[in-house]
């Protein structure tokens, strides 16, 4: 498996090419507290290179110092990782599904086709405003994953009509009729809002949507 450094801002994100091959590119994107080695061993049939990304603070990319996560800062480091691969299919695991959700709608002419896995960090935090709670870290050694990107993305809010504007964008912007691909068991309430959306295949496993946007 050989590695690609990239530039997003002031952190250092590790790109692992796991699979050489022709064609379009398969992109990975790991679940919350993971890393691209939990990507590589997914069972996928895809002729063209596949790519495993370590987001911000995960593996082999470095950690931001002062933290500031966001499922947006997440999805532009994809963005950095497209212009680097270029036009390429996407699966995403848990957090990783979620973002290449997004990126599908805000990148929809380089994204042909995502696919959202079960995993964790699917669900995000709670989708209206709660009473906070203060924790401390004491230590930061600066390994992965970082601390506060555990805590910070496990309460980033995911809300249903903010889903469905990332669906309208990834279906207008695209040539596929159905850019998305839900194969996930866990249905949290955003996953509920984009199921019900044209553009949204369901009921489908990862490999027949891959498949799918293959031949596309």
């Amino acid at each position: 498996m050989s590695t690609v450094h990239l530039q997003h801002n002031r952190v250092t994100l590790a790109l692992h090419c796991i699979k050489e091959g022709t064609g379009r590119p398969l992109l990975l994107l790991h679940g919350l507290s993971e890393s691209a080695a939990n990507m590589s061993s997914l069972r996928v049939a895809w002729n063209g290179p596949i790519w495993a990304l370590d987001f911000t603070g995960h593996g082999q990319s470095s950690v931001p110092r002062g933290g500031g996560y966001s499922a947006e800062i997440l999805m532009a480091d994809v963005d950095v990782t497209l212009r680097h691969i270029g036009e390429a299919t996407i699966v995403g695991r848990g957090l990783g599904g979620y973002i290449a959700f997004l990126i599908a709608g805000a990148r929809p002419q380089l994204v042909r086709g995502a696919v959202i896995m079960d995993g964790p960090g699917l669900s995000g935090g709670a989708i209206q405003a709660t009473s906070s709670s203060e924790i401390a870290i004491t230590d930061r050694p600066g390994t992965t994953p970082d601390p506060w990107a555990l805590i910070e993305l496990s309460r980033d809010a995911r809300p249903p009509n903010y889903a469905v504007t990332f669906v309208h964008l990834a279906t207008t912007g695209s040539s596929l009729d159905e850019p998305i691909a839900v194969t996930c068991k866990v249905t949290p309430p955003w996953v509920e809002a984009i199921r019900a959306e044209p553009g949204v295949m369901t009921d489908i496993s990862m490999q027949d949507a891959l498949d799918i946007f293959a031949a596309s």
